[in-house]
């Protein structure tokens, strides 16, 4: 150890050891126990407030997708109905030429109105 160092760190002396904590406790590298609890509870509250965000988006999405799926259920029950009244009214000139042919074929007696 003493040659990576360049010393022996028994050499270094309580001097040298003092400057070392002062030089921590200014850089912030040690705090005093009650500042590190209030830091903690600080994180803790960030948490609780980011874990509450993230419930309020997982149940806007929830609601949002099942909005979607009862949209997507409805555009498919009325492309349903728009097929149904197509072919409805796709079949309506030939119905009308078949009535008329029936009707020229059999017409009805001239009935005097009452």
């Amino acid at each position: 150890m003493a040659e990576l160092l360049g010393f022996r760190p028994t050499d270094i002396g309580a001097a040298a050891l003092v400057g070392l904590i002062v030089l921590l406790i200014l850089r912030g590298h040690l705090v005093p126990r009650r500042v590190l609890e209030d830091r903690l509870a600080d994180k803790d509250r960030q948490l609780e407030d980011v874990r509450a965000e993230r419930n309020t988006w997982r149940q806007a999405h929830t609601v949002s997708e099942e909005a979607r799926h009862e949209a997507q259920d409805q555009a498919a029950e009325l492309l349903e109905l728009s097929r149904t009244a197509g072919h409805f009214f796709a079949s309506l000139p030939e119905a009308r030429r078949e009535v008329r042919a029936s009707a020229d074929a059999n017409p009805a007696p001239a009935t005097p109105p009452p």
